[in-house]
């Protein structure tokens, strides 16, 4: 999926949202890919909520319940490939 040719765009997007929405401390050039979002970059389960709601918005995409999990959301790679998947491009 990281060849997909919405998934660099996707990734900025959600390093910018971090910072500038979710206010994590950690520069957005410093969080990588598959950095866990909670044990790196100290997300707590509000900013999770949030971050859900953001893509949502961001991205036009419904992230259901099933798709809501710890899994998706442990990393930028992880929810970029989500967004992308519910994008269906």
């Amino acid at each position: 999926m990281s060849d997909h040719p919405a998934f660099d765009p996707t990734v900025a997007a959600l390093r910018r949202m971090l910072v500038n929405d979710l206010f994590v401390e950690v520069p957005e050039e410093k969080i990588g890919l598959d950095d866990g979002l909670q044990t790196v970059v100290g997300l707590d389960s509000i900013g999770f909520s949030e971050l859900r709601i953001l893509c949502e918005r961001k991205f036009n995409v419904q992230i259901s319940d099933d798709d809501y999990t710890p899994d998706n959301f442990s990393s930028v790679r992880r929810i970029a490939t989500l967004v992308i998947k519910l994008k269906g491009t």
